[in-house]
């Protein structure tokens, strides 16, 4: 792996879900769940979950790309949450749950959007009756969600490797599980 790291801003539905997916993605350096496109400065989750700051659980994924490029972060992410349903995600409902992705530079923008014009043209088979709802804006700030937010699928995990936590049995689990089987090629080894 090189050292010349970028970063993709990405919200989906619950943070949680995101930052566990993209943790099995070799050239992954890190994910790290947060906040992003609202307008308060330091939000919390409390505010954030009471709609009152504007922003989206986002996650901000720290990746190599001489191994990952942006382009597949974008295919995973547009593979495990649907961008076709506004302020929603499975049973999340509220703004803060939105689809968006924030980019960082114009390379990103133009890709996502690019990204997003073949998902609306049909290309990828489970959209084409659906019009993408995916807010593209630039990345303001991003704010690190508080610390028992971090890692939230794995701290959850037992010994034995079982989930102890029903939201991630039944939400989180199935998207690391499309992740490890979709993208097989693209997993890390130790996942």
């Amino acid at each position: 792996m090189s050292e010349n790291y970028e970063t993709a801003t990405l919200a989906g539905g619950c943070f949680w879900c995101i930052e566990a997916a993209f943790e099995e993605l070799d050239g992954v350096v890190g994910a790290t769940s947060g906040y992003a496109g609202g307008h308060v400065e330091d939000p919390s989750y409390e505010a954030v979950c009471r709609e009152r700051t504007g922003h989206a659980e986002a996650v901000q994924v720290v990746y190599d790309p001489d191994v990952l490029a942006y382009e597949d972060l974008l295919e995973v992410f547009f593979t495990i949450h649907d961008p076709t349903t506004k302020d929603r995600q499975g049973p999340d409902v509220g703004s803060q749950y939105r689809s968006a992705v924030y980019y960082h530079d114009e390379d990103q923008r133009e890709t996502v959007e690019e990204f997003v014009a073949r998902l609306d043209s049909g290309s990828f088979e489970s959209y084409e009756n659906d019009e993408v709802v995916t807010e593209i804006e630039p990345l303001e700030r991003f704010w690190e969600a508080e610390a028992y937010h971090q890692d939230y699928f794995e701290k959850r995990r037992t010994a034995d490797g079982n989930i102890e936590d029903a939201y991630c049995q039944v939400h989180v689990a199935p998207k690391v599980e499309k992740v490890r089987e979709k993208f097989k090629d693209r997993k890390k080894r130790d996942a």
